[in-house]
């Protein structure tokens, strides 16, 4: 054959193999970046799983005088190891299963709040019952403020799965006052609380105008407020809130203070300041009083 022929095919087919190399060796990255984000999702939703069925194992530690109830919990603990166990057998390549594992999760959060309210209902008419969850709150804040510090460390990490238009609280500090509003450590002097807190900068983050809820909730677990009438909406039903402020929002860094005037007999010990925005709980903070 002649070589004017077959040198230009040849030249056709080594670009064609060097395309074929680069090409395969592309899909293969792009496969494993996948499967890297795969498994990252995996993980966090198999934490949330096991941070779920910890607080069912708190529930099911109560002396609940309800059998009806009591079987419930147990039906869902149950659910809740099953999704588990599937969950650590799926494979991270399975994203549809791993979806609806997604999804099953956040349906037993929400059962999970009717049981919980129907809890606190029955701790009111129930001294010991009361007592005993107030333990397993202490239990569960913990838990929370545990998740908390996590979270905070492996921000970066978590990026790709987190909400980018969700605001967080960077900087918090509570001081004690006197009845002159002057700062005082005095236990038995404290009249008031001034909360100091900050919202990060979030340019993915809708501006305008934000209502900002602060729930303190004392020692024994109950939030402190002033009328029963204070409540706002949270995951499918109306809790507390201990104050709440406007504020207008446009995607930078925003300082503000809240006050709460000391009208109750206050207790020792570690109290928490939760904080929330749109729906979403933004930032939660433990402080002690002695």
């Amino acid at each position: 054959m002649n070589k004017k022929i077959i040198i230009p095919i040849l030249g056709v087919l080594v670009l064609g193999i060097a395309f074929l190399v680069w090409w395969n060796y592309r899909q293969k990255h792009e496969m494993q970046e996948m499967v890297e984000i795969l498994e990252f999702e995996k993980e966090e939703l198999q934490d949330e799983y096991e941070d779920l069925a910890i607080q069912f194992d708190g529930y099911q530690q109560l002396d609940i005088k309800n059998d009806s109830l009591q079987e419930q919990l147990a039906l869902e603990q149950q659910r809740v190891r099953d999704l588990l166990e599937e969950l650590r057998i799926t494979k991270v390549t399975n994203a549809r299963r791993i979806a609806e594992l997604k999804k099953e999760l956040a349906t037993v959060r929400s059962v999970m709040v009717v049981y919980v309210h129907q809890i606190d209902s029955l701790n009111q008419t129930n001294a010991r019952l009361t007592e005993e969850n107030n333990q397993m709150r202490q239990q569960n804040r913990q838990i929370v403020e545990h998740n908390t510090q996590l979270e905070k460390a492996n921000t970066q990490l978590t990026t790709v799965v987190q909400r980018a238009s969700m605001l967080e609280i960077g900087e918090f500090s509570l001081i004690t006052l006197n009845k002159r509003d002057r700062k005082t450590t005095v236990f038995n002097q404290i009249q008031k609380f001034e909360i100091h807190y900050s919202l990060l900068k979030n340019i993915t983050c809708e501006p305008g105008l934000k209502t900002v809820y602060l729930r303190l909730v004392r020692p024994d677990g109950e939030v402190m407020v002033k009328s029963a009438n204070n409540t706002f909406h949270f995951e499918s039903a109306d809790i507390p809130y201990s104050v709440c402020q406007e504020i207008e929002y446009a995607g930078e860094e925003l300082s503000s203070t809240m006050f709460w005037p000391v009208e109750e007999i206050l207790q020792t010990g570690v109290y928490n300041a939760d904080f929330f925005v749109d729906g979403n709980l933004i930032g939660s903070f433990p402080f002690r009083l002695k």
